[in-house]
């Protein structure tokens, strides 16, 4: 029977934070931003295995307490230069079995809750491709030009802003990344080097709350929506 893990490539810098600190240990309310999401997937009963990709030269990781995750969570140091390589050498590290699931996470989206799991889990686990989730796209959407002038308006029908998790058979993710970096192709997420093997996602409606913290205002909104769950 297959098995559910997750993994959360932490490897980056985060440059557009302006913060000496990896994006993903900056604090919120007294935790590292990373320690949310963490926690939120050691906790699903469904999830057997947490691994988290790391920089080989992290220093971070070990500062923090981590108990709430108990043996879940398995720290893996082999990040790569690009999320997609932290992903893929993730897969290769953990020893997954190929028809098990992975739901991939950004270490930068704190307001993942339970119910995003279950809904995703229960929607993909009988899906021959796998998915993310994703909300529709709600705002009007402008095509610039080179002086950053707008050159048309795209109509939004039918455009979905992707997020994580990510749900794919570990065994397909990984030969979809190996395919990708052979053919020299950008890979900007999970969902993009299964489509460029010609599989098409399925798409879960998620919410707003679940954003990536991409500036470093984005910290305030994070703490706000993450004490109202509370």
């Amino acid at each position: 029977m297959s098995e559910f893990s997750a993994l959360v490539p932490a490897a980056g810098f985060g440059a557009r934070m302006d913060n000496e600190l990896p994006k993903q240990y900056l604090s919120i309310d007294g935790q590292p931003m990373i320690g949310y999401a963490l926690n939120t997937l050691c906790a699903n009963p469904r999830i057997k295995t947490v691994f988290v990709v790391l920089a080989p030269d992290d220093s971070q990781f070990q500062q923090y307490d981590w108990s709430e995750c108990g043996d879940k969570l398995q720290p893996l140091y082999c990040g790569g230069e690009t999320r997609a390589e932290s992903v893929a050498n993730g897969l290769l590290v953990s020893e997954l079995e190929p028809d098990d699931w992975v739901l991939v996470h950004d270490a930068a989206r704190p307001n993942l809750t339970q119910a995003h799991l279950d809904k995703m889990i229960s929607e993909l686990q009988d899906d021959k491709v796998g998915g993310i989730l994703a909300v529709p796209v709600a705002d009007t959407l402008k095509r610039s030009d080179s002086l950053q002038r707008i050159e048309c308006t795209e109509p939004r029908e039918n455009l979905w802003q992707a997020q994580t998790p990510q749900m794919f058979r570990a065994g397909l993710l990984a030969q979809a990344l190996q395919q990708a970096f052979q053919l020299g192709k950008r890979v900007t997420d999970e969902a993009s080097a299964i489509e460029a093997m010609g599989l098409q996602p399925k798409l879960v409606e998620g919410d707003s709350n679940n954003f990536k913290v991409t500036y470093p205002q984005d910290i305030r909104l994070a703490a706000l929506l993450l004490q109202e769950g509370k």
